[in-house]
């Protein structure tokens, strides 16, 4: 197994780790556990920029952090609405587009929409009313806020001023093809009845952040490998019932092993992101262990399958194409 190298790991996983424990912390101390898929994916924020420093990581945090927001507040409304099925398979492939646009756009990274996938579908599956979405909006809004402070430190303590954001063009295929292959995932995972869609729609979305078809393939085969051995280490900590302070306390620490692993290895780093991702919605609705583990492999393999079927259509299309061109139209043939 390859371990890149990841400078700088150690710092960013603490950042990570304090940005998710205060707002969880804050939720379960006050008795509104209900709220922490709220505080969690706020907390998301602090996930980007692990390559940029200071004031530059924090205007890359903040546009990524509004993001988020956004994604929850829609979530926390699709939510209110239950929304059917469909409905939500439409509204996260949706999501997927316009946050590669917004990602191609600000240069994030971690590239790509995956996050605001998550947190769109995490939250839209999740138990809630009217009532729920100024809550969405201010709980992941001072999540996400105090992520930014948290990232922002440093910057602070070196005085220094803020650089100008590094914005590209977002106009190109890259927000067609995770509207078709999100949307594509999510509708054979609704169509076979099987629960959390959204699984399937994130682990297709999750090999096309990468750049490369190579690169895209293997994240996809670690997808399915991480999250199948993942599974393995889910399984004893979601069977121990964990009360609301040990369970956020277990999602924190697996959530600093997993950026400390995620540069160096994707699929090492799901053995501890799926633990994670799956003991985080336990905290908004509890669900049997048996039902999550199945519908979390299941929806992962269809995902990522479908992640491979696009690129190799992609792959074939592009040999096709220079072998029509040199088809000789009819007015160039010779009699």
């Amino acid at each position: 197994m390859q371990l890149n190298p990841a400078p700088g790991a150690h710092r960013v996983a603490l950042r990570a780790g304090l940005s998710v424990a205060v707002p969880l912390l804050t939720v379960v101390l006050i008795d509104r556990t209900p709220w922490a898929v709220y505080a969690a994916f706020g907390a998301f924020a602090a996930l980007y920029g692990r390559n940029h420093v200071h004031l530059p990581r924090a205007v890359m945090q903040a546009t990524a952090g509004l993001a988020l927001v956004a994604a929850v507040v829609l979530g926390s409304a699709f939510a209110a609405a239950h929304a059917s099925p469909w409905a939500l398979v439409v509204g996260g492939a949706v999501v997927a587009a316009i946050g590669s646009l917004l990602s191609t756009a600000l240069d994030w990274h971690p590239p790509g929409p995956l996050f605001l996938v998550i947190a769109f579908g995490t939250v839209a599956s999740s138990p809630g009313g009217w009532s729920d979405v100024p809550t969405a909006l201010l709980v992941s809004t001072a999540s996400a806020a105090f992520a930014l402070a948290v990232g922002s430190i440093g910057s602070l303590a070196r005085h220094q001023t803020a650089g100008r954001p590094h914005l590209r063009s977002p106009w190109n295929r890259e927000p067609l093809r995770f509207l078709i292959a999100v949307g594509l995932a999510g509708a054979i995972a609704t169509a076979a009845g099987i629960g959390h869609p959204y699984w399937a729609m994130v682990a297709a979305a999750a090999p096309l952040t990468v750049r490369g078809r190579d690169h895209q393939a293997v994240r996809a085969a670690h997808r399915i490998a991480g999250t199948v051995l993942g599974l393995m280490t889910t399984a004893p900590l979601l069977l121990l019932g964990l009360d609301p302070v040990p369970l956020v306390l277990t999602i924190v620490a697996l959530q600093i092993v997993a950026e400390l692993l995620v540069g160096r290895n994707y699929g090492l780093a799901l053995l501890f992101i799926t633990p994670m991702a799956l003991l985080t919605g336990q905290l908004g609705s509890s669900r049997p262990a048996g039902e999550l583990l199945f519908d979390r492999a299941v929806e992962t393999a269809i995902g990522a399958l479908v992640a491979v079927a696009f690129l190799l259509a992609e792959h074939w299309h592009a040999r096709a194409r220079p072998a029509r061109s040199k088809v000789p139209s009819t007015g160039d043939r010779r009699t």
